[in-house]
């Protein structure tokens, strides 16, 4: 994938915070720092969203949905 450059305003702390990293070799420079800081929270974000949206789901709901399909494909089986 191709990169992009951007330009963006870190506070202080952060950058002496990354510095000491790069100084640790835990990555080759600044930009790979803030590139896998950035990967990591939207891969947190991504799935975080899903836990949202299944709250947002009634059990109750859900269930007897779950047990009409289950019964149709019941009628459905050959009796042993």
């Amino acid at each position: 994938m191709a990169a992009v450059k951007i330009a963006i305003t870190i506070d202080q702390e952060l950058v002496a915070e990354i510095d000491r990293l790069v100084e640790k070799n835990y990555f080759p420079n600044r930009s790979r720092a803030v590139q896998e800081a950035v990967r990591d929270k939207l891969d947190r974000l991504n799935k975080t969203r899903l836990a949202r949206e299944c709250a947002k789901l009634d059990g109750a709901s859900e269930q007897m949905l779950a047990d009409e399909a289950l019964k149709e494909d019941f009628a459905e089986w050959p009796p042993y």
